[in-house]
């Protein structure tokens, strides 16, 4: 799926869904950990790792919440990116939450995406604790959005774990 129409489908789910699934308030900063399989549908498939920093409700832009982050591979590409995630909760314990992040890619060893600017999209669904941390699966899509003179873009299936920030300090 190219990347506009990726973003757009992603952005109608969740105002479609945004009023009736409303982010619970009080939700904290997260610390997320994730680990998992960078190119999913192509050959040149390699291990990722993504650290991210996700912003509390107290610092929500209208429904959506900020995010900062860094990828790396296995063959040494890295990601660095900022973004907007939307949490729609599914009772207390579920959470579907749709991305979109702007950022910078060196390809390092791996795949070359076409473009230092790439975008990428996403989704998550997470099991959510009685300590507000989640483990979830995350499914991104990252591509220049036809901005370079090629856009071959890349896939990423990740296992994540987004702890509370406050915990990591003993608060």
């Amino acid at each position: 799926m190219r990347q506009p129409l990726a973003t757009a489908l992603i952005l109608a789910v969740a105002l479609l869904f945004g009023a009736a699934g409303q982010a619970r308030a009080e939700e904290p900063d997260f610390l997320t950990f994730g680990a998992g399989y960078y190119d999913l549908f192509d050959d040149q498939a390699a291990a990722e790792a993504r650290f991210e920093y996700r912003f509390s409700e107290k610092n929500k832009l209208l429904w959506f919440t900020p995010f900062v982050g860094l990828t790396a591979t296995s063959d040494a590409a890295t990601y660095g990116y900022a973004g907007i995630a939307l949490d729609i909760f599914f009772g207390n314990r579920w959470v579907a939450t749709p991305t979109f992040a702007a950022g910078l890619y060196g390809n390092g060893d791996g795949k070359d995406l076409g473009n230092a600017i790439e975008f990428r999209s996403g989704l998550e669904v997470a099991y959510r604790f009685d300590d507000y941390s989640r483990l979830g699966l995350s499914f991104t899509h990252i591509s220049n959005a036809g901005i370079g003179e090629r856009n071959p873009g890349v896939e990423s299936l990740v296992l994540f774990y987004s702890v509370p920030f406050d915990s990591l300090f003993g608060k």
